[in-house]
């Protein structure tokens, strides 16, 4: 295991030791002070509503050997004598700004390794991607990939420093704003990267579809010599951009199901358990089995043959890595509760484009009524109204039964699959989780599905745990 040093930090980042020794080994980071182990380094961040830095004596008391703190939280209020005299085999490390501080350390812990490494990005899809795509690459590769939601400044860096006898790592880069993917990038040094499309997550703040495009595409900017760019042939986007940018110093696989790609299907048969579908492959025939419903979960699985082929992964290994993948919780998470009725927990965050899947997803369940209980999608700025409206419209083409919406601009998807044809007597808006989950408790009945869809920060998951 390629190991990193206090004195490498104290180069890397100009850091300051104020207490403690340069040749401590720096093992595994963590930045939540109820996760640190013995000989762990425990990093403190600020944040809006709370200081990381300053929990540094929870850290220590819990076993962390060394704490990289923010010099600005902590310089004049660190009790130096007190962890000599408590904490005497510590090192602490001051820095300037921990959140570049772990970047630097995690881009030095990349370049350790020669590994392959796929980059994973797009408005949606890039969970569900990285989580099959992982289960392909693992019949080959002792595989390293991101955890829950940790593809940002902060957490891409840690996944990365996860890294120890790892041979391969699948990892997600997310943005909120331009610029963010092309820092992340240069971090992980990926030598194969995915865009799964590009829709309308973020758009509040980066303006247009266009400016999104240019986002994703930062992806390139790490993207290793002789690297290779898989993307989603379908995505309007991305078909446009591939068609018009013909001299690209890189390969471009594509897959997809309506454009004509390098990786498509035939014979699609989808339901709510999942889908199967053939492709031909080197003149031979495979059947394909995945164990999600959905369209979406389908360009995924060509998605992973795309990258197993890329390396040389057996076909049957390929295949039965998509049949056996295991989807991180809260995406398209499908569960039956005591009562018999089908929850489909696809709560961790939302926008049109998932949206939009997740009711396609519930109109294909066979159930006696079809719930759909949706939030309001953030971040989506002068764009809000329409494309809440737009969900509506997906509710009523869909032959939704009952729709159930929380928060307040949630209302653009009552009314608009009022107007669509949804009689009102099967709609119901409220304000809080706490009158959707009385709600639903009252009208689900053995039989019904219901689909759970909001952004983050509406906390479904407090209603999924109410009515399993």
């Amino acid at each position: 295991m390629n190991k990193i040093f206090v004195k490498d930090v104290i180069n890397l980042c100009k850091g300051k030791i104020i207490f403690g020794k340069e040749d401590e080994t720096i093992e595994d980071i963590v930045r939540d002070t109820r996760e640190v182990k013995k000989g762990d380094t425990y990093i403190g961040f600020k944040g809006e509503k709370n200081d990381g830095n300053l929990m540094y004596e929870q850290a220590l008391k819990n076993g962390a050997k060394i704490c990289l703190l923010q010099k600005s939280s902590i310089e004049n209020s660190i009790d130096i004598e007190k962890i000599k005299k408590e904490y005497n085999n510590s090192t602490i490390i001051l820095v300037e700004d921990t959140t570049k501080t772990l970047q630097q350390i995690a881009t030095l812990k990349r370049n350790m390794y020669n590994i392959p490494v796929v980059g994973i990005t797009g408005s949606v899809g890039k969970t569900s991607t990285k989580d099959i795509i992982a289960s392909v690459m693992s019949k080959k590769f002792n595989v390293l990939k991101t955890l829950g939601n940790y593809n940002n400044q902060i957490g891409l860096p840690l996944t990365i420093l996860r890294l120890k006898d790892e041979n391969a790592m699948v990892v997600e880069m997310g943005m909120n704003q331009i610029g963010e993917i092309s820092n992340l990038t240069k971090i992980a040094k990926p030598t194969v990267v995915v865009i799964t499309n590009v829709g309308t997550a973020h758009i509040g703040n980066l303006g247009s579809r266009e400016n999104i495009l240019k986002a994703k595409l930062e992806i390139l900017e790490g993207l290793e010599e002789n690297g290779i760019l898989v993307i989603n042939n379908d995505n309007d986007m991305l078909n446009k951009w591939n068609n018009e940018n013909k001299n690209k110093s890189f390969k471009v696989i594509t897959f997809g199901m309506e454009n004509k790609s390098d990786i498509m299907p035939y014979e699609v048969q989808l339901s709510e358990n999942g889908s199967t579908y053939k492709i031909d492959i080197e003149g031979k025939t495979y059947n394909v089995n995945i164990s999600v419903g959905g369209n979406h979960f389908v360009l995924n699985s060509l998605c992973a043959i795309a990258i197993g082929r890329i390396f040389n992964i057996k076909m049957e290994d390929i295949l039965d890595g998509i049949a056996n993948f295991e989807l991180t919780k809260r995406r398209m998470q499908v569960e039956k509760n005591k009562q018999g009725i089908t929850i489909i927990n696809d709560c961790y965050n939302a926008n049109y484009d998932s949206m939009k899947a997740g009711i396609e997803y519930l109109a294909k369940i066979n159930a006696k009524n079809k719930i759909a209980v949706l939030g309001d999608m953030l971040e989506l700025g002068n764009f809000a109204k329409e494309l809440h409206e737009r969900v509506g419209e997906e509710v009523a083409k869909n032959n939704i039964d009952i729709l159930i919406t929380v928060g307040d601009l949630s209302k653009y998807i009552a009314s608009e699959a009022e107007r669509m044809g949804l009689s009102d007597k099967n709609i119901f808006c409220y304000k809080t989780n706490e009158e959707a989950i009385k709600k639903i408790k009252e009208i689900s009945k053995e039989g019904d599905a219901i689909l759970l869809k909001a952004s983050n920060g509406l906390n479904f998951q407090e209603i999924f745990c109410k009515i399993m």
